[in-house]
């Protein structure tokens, strides 16, 4: 819910003073329309593949109908009120050579009777776990206590991105994520970062929210919760390229993991990552869901090697998101030999990533008997790990691997043996997800069975 703006853009190159006045002549030979304000914070939540509806009052004009259009294609549902008396804030930028020259801005502030969106709001409070109030104050948001009071009435939390209105009118919201310009205007200048955090703690105890979040350009964030130690995220991005939007990004990546499950702390975390991307970025931006997951997993530092399942589930998505073949095998591994070698290299050209997951200690002494494993779990994974074919080692406790072939995806399962397909554990999850299955031949007389018995018999 808020005041939702086009950006416009006109891209040109410039290559003389004009004659009138000393200022860059643009030859525009590109006009770009984007949204902004609360459209492009509903577009940021979409984007990251969640469901975003937006409430918002428009004018009858061209802007208005740019935006609708714009919400339309991205997929966002849109609850847009159409007033004779609006004009839709419109923001023109001159940029060139990716430099923003000059920004001209269009716009008539108007204070918005929340009634005409009473209807709107209680069936989006019906349908969706967060609101956010994306307040731009140019009108939209001209009562915040109607919309806070019906969402602690349906229990949906409040998320508020305020602007220069007086804090008091958002007193109940669940969490406040003003900038840190904003926060200053609201309670005073600070000497230390100990009177910063005690005027946080205040003013979530005068109007009685759970939290708020300080977004503090290139120091980072800063968010503090009722009555507690208060935590500080550095800045992601050392070249900051254009913070237009950065905010909107930071209160829908929140909003978005909130609402799917996560903790405030780990949303919070989540929305510096974005944020530290799209301030990378020309212009008001989105980041999608596979952009999010490929930076956690760089973040956590789980490109290759071995991983937990909840990690390899991530890069997973993400290699397929990318178009990538996915190839997934499994066994004991119990003494590394040239026959596994040549097993994983074959099953390695099968796609463009392989995934070997490996029985842990109990579930090889249940298959093969007293006396195995001979290598422990850490020693048979940091082997294949070490493997050039091997990509991810993730290990699993049951005697088969379908719970983690069904959580995986692969897009192929290879098995070495005389097996038929149907024969092969795991088959029916696999082809059933659109997947193939093949079988690979070992090489012949080399087995972990066959050399523990020589080394026995020596």
């Amino acid at each position: 819910m808020g005041d939702a703006m086009l950006d416009r853009y006109w891209h040109g190159d410039t290559d003389r003073i004009s004659a009138e006045a000393p200022i860059p002549v643009v030859d525009i030979d590109e006009v770009e329309d984007r949204l902004g304000g609360a459209a492009n914070v509903a577009l940021n939540i979409s984007a990251l593949g969640a469901k975003s509806s937006l409430m918002s009052a428009i004018g009858q004009d061209d802007s208005g109908s740019i935006i609708k259009a714009k919400l339309e294609s991205a997929g966002i549902e849109d609850f847009l009120v159409s007033l004779a008396e609006c004009q839709t804030s419109t923001k023109f930028r001159i940029v060139s050579r990716k430099q923003q020259l000059a920004r001209a801005d269009f716009e008539q502030i108007i204070a918005i009777d929340p009634i005409v969106f009473d209807a709107s709001l209680t069936r989006c409070l019906a349908e969706h776990d967060v609101l956010i109030l994306s307040d731009y104050d140019k009108g939209t948001v001209s009562d915040p206590q109607f919309f806070i009071t019906a969402a602690k009435n349906a229990n949906i939390p409040v998320l508020v991105d305020p602007k220069f209105k007086d804090f008091s009118h958002y007193k109940g919201a669940t969490l406040l994520k003003p900038n840190q310009k904003e926060f200053m205007k609201a309670v005073g200048s600070w000497q230390s970062e100990a009177e910063f955090v005690e005027k946080c703690q205040m003013l979530i105890s005068q109007l009685e929210l759970e939290a708020i979040l300080v977004t503090r350009g290139a120091d980072g964030l800063t968010l503090v919760q009722r009555g507690q130690q208060e935590i500080h995220l550095p800045a992601r991005n050392s070249e900051v390229y254009d913070v237009s939007g950065a905010g909107d990004t930071v209160i829908a990546v929140t909003a978005a993991a909130l609402a799917s499950g996560k903790s405030l702390l780990d949303s919070v975390n989540l929305a510096n990552i974005a944020a530290g991307i799209v301030v990378g970025r020309l212009g008001t931006a989105s980041i999608s869901g596979p952009e999010l997951r490929l930076a956690v997993a760089k973040d956590l530092g789980f490109n290759s090697g071995v991983m937990t399942e909840e990690q390899l589930s991530l890069i997973v998505k993400e290699a397929q998101s990318k178009n990538k073949k996915v190839v997934f095998t499994n066994g004991c591994f119990d003494i590394l030999h040239a026959g596994h070698v040549d097993y994983l290299s074959e099953a390695r050209l099968e796609g463009d990533h392989l995934i070997v997951a490996i029985n842990d200690d109990e579930s090889v002494f249940r298959l093969k008997g007293e006396g195995r494993p001979i290598n422990n779990l850490e020693r048979r994974m940091s082997m294949l790990a070490g493997l050039s074919a091997v990509d991810w080692v993730v290990p699993f406790n049951g005697d088969t691997p379908e719970s983690l072939l069904a959580l995986l995806n692969p897009d192929v399962l290879v098995k070495g043996g005389d097996y038929s397909i149907d024969e092969v554990v795991g088959a029916d999850i696999v082809t059933g997800q659109g997947g193939v299955v093949k079988v690979l031949k070992l090489v012949d007389e080399l087995s972990t069975t066959g050399l523990a018995q020589k080394i026995k018999e020596l």
